[in-house]
């Protein structure tokens, strides 16, 4: 393109128009300068609807790389230079700048020029990225909400420490996700709304309600696939434990399987609830596979039948002499990024058989890599021959 340095009649619009093949002038603007508030963003073209229509944030601390975020999605801001000269061209119609330059206009100007007002270097480009929800269990552990809590808030007026809570607004503010993924995110961790703030139920309180649960269908006769809400609540609520957490147990540890108007049934899950035992079971330490077998089927609810393909994921194993003793190593302890979940189980075993492996790492989600392509990046594969199972160790 040619270089003018004469004043202008054009801007953007000038160049937008341009038909192929054609030329054009451009001109120094006469706010020409480094701008560097100014910066070139890239986007995929599904993504402009966001954009245009203000539905688009940005994410992070003082300290941390910031994200944009969707209503649905996360994405890494990263700038790409250029060792071309990319000119910008502000809207001769559309700014108090084009208008200054419109004014200016036709002081012996004979052609049309596109106005730069500044050079830029290179632009920012964005690529989806994996919620970063680590941080929001670390907030979420701060204060876990139990027992003496709940005892505080049966005293009529009495302030309350609010140090270490979080309303939905603040987690917007610290963790770095969009609204939908940090929705997935206190669902996972069966995080309960409490007057305006969200909270992690303590385990050793939850392990009380629904032991308490159990024991009143014992009592009630109530069936474990057909327990009516209101009448399991009002019970709890007698036995001194909030309505609102009462029904958090039921959510965590149940399912809605009918609801009309005027009645909520719900049906244990057998398998967390049989999960929930193993786990209180193996926090005394490892035990022998014979003892832990027989602890965890005498803690069981009546009518339920634990099996250990219930804690993949949960516990791991080890032979040592004739006996065979089991741990608790629960895949909800290890962190998000793939990265760091690789380096904390290879630490605690170097080599992984894969049905070991597996469950530890199938809820690892990374846009654009698959399974297959995490393994190759951070382990390595031992096959000795094409009947044996695979065996991974890191890279």
């Amino acid at each position: 393109m040619e270089q003018q340095l004469m004043c202008p009649k054009g801007g953007a619009g000038s160049v937008l128009n341009l038909n192929p093949g054609s030329a054009l002038s451009i001109a120094y603007h006469t706010k020409y300068g480094p701008h560097d508030d100014i910066l070139l963003l890239e986007l995929d073209e599904k993504l402009l609807p966001d954009v245009t229509n203000q539905r688009v944030f940005l994410r992070g601390q003082p300290d941390e790389d910031a994200v944009l975020c969707t209503q649905s999605k996360t994405y890494a801001i990263k700038f790409v230079g250029t060792s071309n000269s990319v000119c910008l061209v502000p809207p001769s119609n559309q700014s108090e700048m084009g208008k200054e330059l419109q004014d200016r206009a036709g002081n012996g100007c004979d052609h049309e020029a596109a106005t730069v007002i500044k050079l830029a270097s290179g632009s920012m480009e964005i690529v989806e990225v994996a919620p970063r929800l680590d941080k929001l269990k670390s907030l979420l552990s701060q204060a876990p909400y139990g027992i003496e809590e709940a005892s505080e808030m049966e005293v009529e007026g009495m302030e309350r420490d609010k140090t270490g809570l979080y309303k939905w607004d603040d987690l917007v503010n610290e963790v770095q996700a969009s609204d939908g993924e940090l929705r997935s995110g206190l669902q996972a961790l069966s995080a309960v709304e409490i007057d305006g703030y969200w909270r992690i139920i303590d385990d050793s309180y939850m392990d009380m309600i629904l032991r308490m649960l159990l024991h009143n269908s014992v009592l009630m006769d109530w069936p474990l696939n057909a327990l009516d809400q209101d009448e399991v609540l009002g019970v709890l609520e007698s036995d001194g434990f909030p309505r609102k957490v009462a029904h958090h147990c039921l959510s965590m540890y149940g399912d809605k399987s009918e609801e009309d108007g005027s009645k909520c049934i719900w049906k244990l899950d057998e398998k967390r609830v049989c999960v929930h035992f193993a786990r209180n079971i193996l926090r005394e330490g490892k035990m022998k596979m014979e003892k832990f077998i027989e602890e965890w089927s005498r803690r069981i609810p009546p009518g339920m039948e634990a099996s250990l393909q219930m804690l993949d994921g949960e516990v791991l194993t080890e032979k040592l002499g004739i006996d065979t003793w089991v741990r608790g190593f629960s895949v909800s302890s290890l962190p998000s990024t793939p990265s760091e979940r690789f380096s904390i189980l290879f630490r605690e075993r170097p080599r992984w058989d894969w049905k070991d492996l597996q469950p530890y790492i199938r809820d690892l989600s990374i846009p654009g890599l698959s399974l297959e392509g995490l393994l190759l990046k951070y382990t390595r594969r031992v096959q000795p021959s094409p009947d044996a199972e695979p065996v991974f160790t890191a890279r």
